[in-house]
């Protein structure tokens, strides 16, 4: 398998008053094209953290972060927009829909960044709605939506991207069992079929079989790996 992020003694410290807390401690990973990762572990063992920094959403203390051979560490403000646009999507809990559009507005924008043609991206938001059991929902606000409805345009609105890297944090998190793992189904086939690399951070047991691999996290660091069997 081709390597998407590779890390070597990747670290993040907050400082809390005079005390410096390792949020996540050097940390060296190869996330590869093809494969779905799970990142486990308790709140607080640093999985969101490191997540957030392969993603380019936060600056690591120190170590090296590289994204399909890109060291993404040392770039600025203005060109790490650029990489997060070509290379990865995400799947927050928050699900940070735009309130004032509705789902399928809010799937049309993030096509419409891309510069996809307009009825091509109609098209292509309704059918990935569908796929995640939003047909009938696709135009309604997210204040008229449950938070399991949220998760799952947050979900369609990753897909439409079309990006190679998917991160998603806790992503059945507000789902039942049945559509959390229709979501997850989802990924694990773009990763087999679309060589798409898909890191999960979870605390949900139920879906460890989709997973590749599950790293488990404690206290910042990996502290186990185990694979899927064949």
């Amino acid at each position: 398998m081709d390597a998407a992020i590779v890390t070597k003694d990747l670290t993040k410290i907050y400082a809390e008053g005079r005390i410096e807390v390792k949020a996540v401690s050097s940390v060296t990973l190869q996330l590869n094209e093809g494969e779905v990762v799970g990142l486990l572990g308790p709140s607080g063992s640093g999985k969101t953290t490191l997540l957030s920094m392969i993603g380019c959403i936060l600056r690591p203390t120190d170590g090296s972060i590289k994204i399909y051979g890109n060291e993404i560490t040392g770039m600025d403000e203005t060109t790490l927009p650029n990489i997060r646009k070509k290379y990865i999507s995400f799947i927050f809990q928050g699900f940070n829909l735009f309130p004032a559009l509705t789902a399928i507005e809010n799937v049309l924008l993030i096509l419409k960044l891309k510069g996809i043609n307009k009825n091509v991206s109609n098209q292509r938001a309704k059918d990935l709605l569908t796929v995640v059991g939003l047909s009938e929902r696709m135009h309604f606000l997210p204040r008229d939506l449950s938070g399991g409805q949220k998760q799952r345009v947050a979900v369609a609105r990753a897909l439409a991207a079309n990006s190679p890297i998917i991160l998603a944090d806790e992503p059945t998190g507000n789902l039942d069992y049945t559509n959390g793992r229709k979501v997850m189904e989802i990924l694990r086939n773009l990763a087999v079929e679309q060589k798409r690399c898909v890191v999960v951070s979870t605390h949900d047991n139920r879906i460890e079989d989709i997973f590749d691999r599950i790293l488990l996290m404690e206290d910042g660091q990996i502290i186990n790996e185990k694979r899927r069997l064949s």
